[in-house]
Protein backbone atom coordinates (compact mmCIF):
# COMPACT_ATOMS: atom_id res chain seq x y z
CA UNK A 1 0.00 0.00 0.00
CA UNK A 2 1.48 3.38 -1.00
CA UNK A 3 1.88 6.28 1.41
CA UNK A 4 1.10 9.99 1.28
CA UNK A 5 3.25 11.71 3.92
CA UNK A 6 3.19 15.16 5.48
CA UNK A 7 6.97 15.62 5.40
CA UNK A 8 7.51 18.28 8.04
CA UNK A 9 5.18 16.47 10.46
CA UNK A 10 7.27 13.33 10.02
CA UNK A 11 10.54 15.23 10.53
CA UNK A 12 9.11 16.57 13.79
CA UNK A 13 8.48 12.99 14.94
CA UNK A 14 12.00 11.73 14.20
CA UNK A 15 14.62 11.89 16.95
CA UNK A 16 17.61 12.37 14.65
CA UNK A 17 16.33 14.90 12.09
CA UNK A 18 15.28 18.38 13.16
CA UNK A 19 13.17 21.00 11.42
CA UNK A 20 15.85 23.64 12.02
CA UNK A 21 18.47 21.60 10.09
CA UNK A 22 19.18 23.30 6.74
CA UNK A 23 18.97 19.93 4.97
CA UNK A 24 16.14 18.35 6.96
CA UNK A 25 14.06 17.60 3.88
CA UNK A 26 17.01 15.91 2.12
CA UNK A 27 17.76 13.83 5.22
CA UNK A 28 14.16 12.65 5.29
CA UNK A 29 14.14 11.90 1.56
CA UNK A 30 17.23 9.72 1.94
CA UNK A 31 15.59 7.83 4.79
CA UNK A 32 12.34 7.39 2.83
CA UNK A 33 14.24 6.31 -0.28
CA UNK A 34 15.91 3.57 1.74
CA UNK A 35 12.55 2.58 3.23
CA UNK A 36 11.06 2.27 -0.28
CA UNK A 37 13.99 0.16 -1.47
CA UNK A 38 13.95 -2.22 1.49
CA UNK A 39 10.19 -2.57 1.84
CA UNK A 40 9.03 -2.30 -1.75
CA UNK A 41 6.80 0.67 -0.98
CA UNK A 42 5.79 3.77 -2.94
CA UNK A 43 5.77 7.13 -1.15
CA UNK A 44 4.57 10.60 -2.06
CA UNK A 45 5.73 13.20 0.43
CA UNK A 46 4.61 16.83 0.65
CA UNK A 47 6.64 19.69 2.12
CA UNK A 48 5.70 23.30 2.62
CA UNK A 49 7.85 25.32 0.17
CA UNK A 50 11.50 25.61 1.11
CA UNK A 51 13.54 28.37 -0.53
CA UNK A 52 15.76 27.33 -3.43
CA UNK A 53 14.23 23.87 -3.87
CA UNK A 54 12.59 22.64 -7.06
CA UNK A 55 8.88 21.87 -7.01
CA UNK A 56 9.01 18.09 -7.51
CA UNK A 57 11.75 15.51 -6.99
CA UNK A 58 11.33 11.93 -8.23
CA UNK A 59 13.60 9.14 -7.04
CA UNK A 60 12.16 5.84 -8.19
CA UNK A 61 9.15 4.99 -6.01
CA UNK A 62 9.64 8.19 -3.97
CA UNK A 63 8.13 11.49 -5.10
CA UNK A 64 8.58 14.70 -3.10
CA UNK A 65 6.45 17.77 -3.75
CA UNK A 66 7.42 21.18 -2.41
CA UNK A 67 4.13 23.08 -2.51
CA UNK A 68 3.94 26.75 -3.43
CA UNK A 69 4.22 29.41 -0.76
CA UNK A 70 0.53 30.31 -0.97
CA UNK A 71 -0.50 26.72 -0.10
CA UNK A 72 0.33 24.27 2.64
CA UNK A 73 1.33 20.62 2.50
CA UNK A 74 -1.99 19.89 4.22
CA UNK A 75 -3.86 21.54 1.31
CA UNK A 76 -1.83 19.54 -1.20
CA UNK A 77 -2.53 16.26 0.62
CA UNK A 78 -6.27 16.98 0.63
CA UNK A 79 -6.13 17.82 -3.11
CA UNK A 80 -4.23 14.57 -3.78
CA UNK A 81 -6.91 12.57 -1.96
CA UNK A 82 -9.67 14.35 -3.91
CA UNK A 83 -7.95 13.42 -7.20
CA UNK A 84 -7.70 9.79 -6.09
CA UNK A 85 -11.45 9.60 -5.40
CA UNK A 86 -12.30 5.96 -4.61
CA UNK A 87 -8.69 4.89 -5.12
CA UNK A 88 -7.86 6.73 -1.87
CA UNK A 89 -8.76 3.45 -0.14
CA UNK A 90 -5.52 2.03 -1.54
CA UNK A 91 -3.36 4.66 0.22
CA UNK A 92 -2.19 5.38 3.76
CA UNK A 93 -1.87 9.00 4.86
CA UNK A 94 0.83 9.80 7.45
CA UNK A 95 0.48 13.04 9.42
CA UNK A 96 0.38 14.49 12.92
CA UNK A 97 -2.36 16.88 11.89
CA UNK A 98 -5.74 15.72 13.17
CA UNK A 99 -7.64 17.59 10.44
CA UNK A 100 -5.58 15.93 7.70
CA UNK A 101 -6.07 12.49 9.23
CA UNK A 102 -9.83 13.08 9.62
CA UNK A 103 -10.08 14.22 5.98
CA UNK A 104 -8.11 11.15 4.86
CA UNK A 105 -10.44 8.82 6.76
CA UNK A 106 -13.50 10.50 5.23
CA UNK A 107 -11.88 10.06 1.79
CA UNK A 108 -11.55 6.33 2.53
CA UNK A 109 -7.76 6.25 3.02
CA UNK A 110 -6.02 4.49 5.85
CA UNK A 111 -4.21 6.70 8.32
CA UNK A 112 -1.12 6.52 10.48
CA UNK A 113 0.33 9.10 12.82
CA UNK A 114 3.75 10.55 12.08
CA UNK A 115 4.98 9.14 15.41
CA UNK A 116 3.90 5.61 14.48
CA UNK A 117 5.47 5.85 11.04
CA UNK A 118 8.68 7.28 12.55
CA UNK A 119 8.90 4.16 14.73
CA UNK A 120 8.33 2.02 11.64
CA UNK A 121 11.20 3.84 9.86
CA UNK A 122 13.49 2.79 12.71
CA UNK A 123 12.44 -0.88 12.52
CA UNK A 124 14.67 -3.15 10.42
CA UNK A 125 13.15 -4.23 7.12
CA UNK A 126 13.32 -7.92 8.18
CA UNK A 127 10.24 -7.25 10.30
CA UNK A 128 8.28 -6.32 7.18
CA UNK A 129 5.59 -8.84 6.17
CA UNK A 130 6.22 -7.95 2.50
CA UNK A 131 9.94 -8.65 2.75
CA UNK A 132 9.76 -12.07 1.10
CA UNK A 133 7.77 -10.60 -1.80
CA UNK A 134 10.37 -7.97 -2.64
CA UNK A 135 11.60 -7.99 -6.24
CA UNK A 136 15.35 -7.34 -6.31
CA UNK A 137 16.47 -5.32 -9.33
CA UNK A 138 20.05 -5.66 -10.56
CA UNK A 139 21.90 -2.88 -12.31
CA UNK A 140 23.19 -3.57 -15.81
CA UNK A 141 26.75 -3.83 -14.46
CA UNK A 142 25.71 -6.33 -11.78
CA UNK A 143 23.82 -8.42 -14.32
CA UNK A 144 26.81 -8.48 -16.69
CA UNK A 145 29.12 -9.48 -13.82
CA UNK A 146 26.86 -12.43 -12.92
CA UNK A 147 26.55 -13.50 -16.56
CA UNK A 148 30.34 -13.39 -16.97
CA UNK A 149 30.87 -15.40 -13.79
CA UNK A 150 28.43 -18.13 -14.82
CA UNK A 151 29.71 -18.21 -18.42
CA UNK A 152 33.22 -18.98 -17.07
CA UNK A 153 31.89 -21.84 -14.89
CA UNK A 154 30.08 -23.72 -17.63
CA UNK A 155 31.76 -25.05 -20.68
CA UNK A 156 30.16 -25.58 -24.11
CA UNK A 157 28.82 -29.03 -23.06
CA UNK A 158 27.26 -27.81 -19.81
CA UNK A 159 23.93 -26.06 -19.54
Amino acid sequence: MPFIIDGHNLIGALPDIHLHDPDDEEQLLLRLQSYCAHRGKTITVYFDQAPGVQDTIRRGPLTAHFVSRNRTADDAIRAHLRRLKRRAANWTVVSSDREVLDFARRAGARTQTSQDFAAQLSTPAADSPDDDKQDIQLTTDELLAWETMFAKRSGPDEV
